[in-house]
């Protein structure tokens, strides 16, 4: 028990380095986002005992197939409710009428909403195309890896995996890429991760859309993959989760789809899984 309250120590002090590079961040026309310190009404472990009970004990295959009966229990949205949803989630801290943009930053007026440049558009951090569900209700308008985006960010990210290295995108906060992957700044690559392994866990499937599986490449295309899986444990163990990201999961789970992120919860369940 020490050692588990040690390394949440650890969490909480990481997350906090997190939350002042993200402060840092370089930012596009738009007034950069300068708090991510909202406080999250619960911690993980208040769930431990009623939502994630069944799930509680056990590693490996168990964990994920228990985890993906839990989170499976939710409320699915339409993909133009999407836009209002994200206004709430992302909301900036420090100004209730912006958004902060995942890979840029940067905090924007939530008026700006579109697909024209200097817009923020609904980012798909599974590439929907990677499984083919493209805006279809489930995978394709799940909140918890839908984030808002800059427009040309958004578009140089296009559907590549997730890697290391590249060159910087041009007002992109620090992110890199390359002919085949994406890395975001070093602010979110923890909430990035751990977008992409809830999605593994919710879809496996049994409901009309693909096996979503994170493995250890990039260039995956249209196949239901996404990569790379060392790189994604790196970040989730690198960049923990902070107040925003914390709040976000609480947001969704309080108001919109009404089930939880269980890595935002429990990073710790990466590893025990992959």
């Amino acid at each position: 028990m020490l050692a588990i309250r040690t390394r949440r120590r650890k969490a909480a002090a990481l997350a906090t380095a997190a939350v002042l590079a993200a402060v840092a961040a370089p930012s596009l026309t738009a007034t950069p986002a300068t708090a991510t310190t909202t406080t999250a009404s619960t911690t993980n472990t208040d769930y431990d005992s009623t939502y994630y009970k069944d799930a509680i004990g056990k590693t490996g295959a168990s964990l994920k197939s228990s985890l993906h009966t839990i989170i499976s229990d939710q409320t699915k949205l339409s993909y133009s409710a999407v836009w209002d949803a994200l206004k709430a989630t992302d909301e900036d801290p420090d100004n209730s009428g912006n958004v902060i943009l995942l890979y840029s930053g940067v905090s924007r007026s939530k008026s700006l909403n579109g697909g024209d440049t200097g817009d923020w558009n609904r980012e798909h951090v599974w590439a929907k195309s990677h499984g083919d569900f493209g805006t279809s209700t489930g995978p394709g308008t799940d909140i918890h890896h839908l984030r808002p985006s800059d427009v040309r960010v958004n578009s140089v990210r296009g559907n590549k995996d997730f890697d290391n290295g590249g060159s910087a995108v041009s007002e992109g906060g620090g992110s890199l890429t390359d002919s085949d992957s994406f890395e975001p700044r070093d602010a979110v690559k923890g909430d990035v991760a751990r977008m992409i392994f809830y999605m593994a866990v919710r879809y496996e499937g049994g409901d009309g859309f693909a096996d979503l599986e994170v493995n250890g490449q990039v260039d995956n295309g249209s196949n239901p993959y996404i990569g790379k899986l060392p790189v994604l444990k790196a970040w989730n163990d690198e960049d923990p989760p902070d107040a925003f990201e914390e709040h976000r999961n609480q947001v969704i789970y309080d108001d919109y789809q009404h089930n939880r992120n269980p890595f935002v919860d429990h990073p710790e369940w990466v590893e025990s899984i992959w």
